[in-house]
């Protein structure tokens, strides 16, 4: 059992809540190493990485070809800004584009935010052009936190203290087909989806629902927009989510894990909408990044070359697998595809759940009230699950005590 409070660790928390808004709260861990899918906090406790920086650390910990790829790129040149164009940066576009299979074109920037923004703007110069008004979004839906990504986030305690917004988006109950056809009209520029809800409580949406808005959104032109920033990149055994249901959207938007660690974003808008910007429209000093794009091809090319995609598939069943085997009354089931769970209580108490398994050395995240969200690294072996799942019962009896339990 690793020992909360070291000294390090208190230090440099107050040191932390003296320096920082209060945004975040004070985290638990100062983390200092990592090596594969584990870490080591400044006190030297060792912790079994099943969150994986939210989804981004695809590679786990200090992996060699991410090493390689980023020690080369910040000797030879960090950055050019988009005055200038580097190789990388194309490359990395060329490869995205080869994934999705299909013509489109491509937008760097440094977080999901960030490419969420760029899809806006692309929906609202689209619905300008066309006499379209307004947005349709998910309830309980999550996009980011600038004004413009919040206001098609869909969790009211977080937008409403920072509005009125200057866009008028409209939200739906995620996974109703029947609603999102009523609220999708001839007038409504673009819908604005993911293919589970992330920051919800990992929650898929029934069957046939990603190809139902995508037939809605046909009929009425408005713009599919899927936000991929968490679900993208491998996590679901495949590299994007919606390819589980073969549709194709008219915009996509990534980041988390496609850097592995370093901070990137992509939009890319398929078809003619490739060239709805014209010059000026939008940009980023820091986007296409040539130390973060290769990054990310080190990031792509490791998952093909060591087949992380089915790792993830079988390492993920396995893990969703051995918590139902469980069958502790604590577990009311699990969420999600591939290395994408969640853990779903009885009751609320996710973040006993939460500190219960990071004393006994294993890193999660109390998502929701009632659900423990798991992301580990795509490297994670059945090994690792095992680990994981021999520590999970200890956790869940001390969050839900017998005398105590629903």
């Amino acid at each position: 059992m690793n020992a909360p409070g070291n000294d390090q660790n208190h230090f440099l928390r107050e040191r932390y809540e003296a320096a920082f808004m209060p945004n975040y709260g004070v985290p638990p861990l100062a983390l200092a190493s990592g090596s594969g899918c584990h870490v080591t906090d400044v006190d030297g406790n060792a912790y079994l990485d099943f969150i994986g920086g939210i989804a981004v650390s695809s590679l786990g910990h200090a992996h060699p070809a991410l090493i390689k790829a980023v020690g080369y790129q910040v000797a030879t040149i960090a950055h050019t800004s988009n005055l200038f164009l580097n190789e990388p940066e194309i490359l990395l576009a060329e490869k995205l584009l080869a994934l999705v299979d299909a013509p489109a074109r491509v937008f760097f920037a440094n977080s999901g935010t960030e490419a969420n923004e760029c899809a806006l703007k692309l929906a609202v110069k689209y619905g300008k052009t066309n006499g379209r008004g307004y947005i349709v979004a998910a309830e309980d839906g999550f996009h980011g936190r600038t004004l413009g990504a919040l206001s098609i986030t869909g969790k009211a305690a977080i937008r409403e203290p920072f509005g009125p917004f200057p866009i008028d988006v409209r939200f739906v109950p995620y996974g109703d087909a029947e609603a999102l056809a009523a609220a999708v009209t001839t007038d409504c520029a673009a819908v604005f989806l993911e293919p589970t809800l992330g920051e919800g409580g990992v929650v898929p949406p029934p069957d046939g629902y990603l190809t139902a808005a995508r037939a809605i959104c046909d009929e009425t032109g408005a713009l599919f927009v899927l936000d991929e920033i968490q679900s993208a990149i491998g996590r679901t055994g495949t590299w994007f989510a919606h390819q589980h249901e073969n549709v194709v959207p008219d915009i996509l938007t990534l980041a988390k894990g496609l850097g592995g660690g370093m901070p990137i974003g992509a939009c890319l808008a398929f078809g003619e909408h490739g060239t709805l910007f014209a010059k000026g429209d939008h940009g980023s000093t820091f986007g296409g990044n040539p130390v973060c794009a290769a990054a990310a091809l080190a990031v792509l090319d490791t998952i093909d070359a060591d087949g992380l995609l089915a790792n993830a598939t079988a390492v993920g069943k396995h893990l969703a697998d051995g918590i139902r085997a469980l069958n502790h009354p604590a577990v009311k089931g699990v969420r999600g595809r591939g290395l994408w769970l969640a853990i779903v209580l009885h009751d609320d108490r996710s973040a006993d759940v939460e500190a219960a398994l990071r004393d006994n050395g294993i890193l999660a995240n109390a998502l929701r009230p009632n659900a423990v969200r798991l992301a580990p690294p795509l490297v994670v072996t059945r090994d690792h699950v095992d680990t994981f799942l021999a520590a999970l019962p200890a956790a869940l009896d001390a969050a839900f005590p017998p005398g105590g339990r629903p």
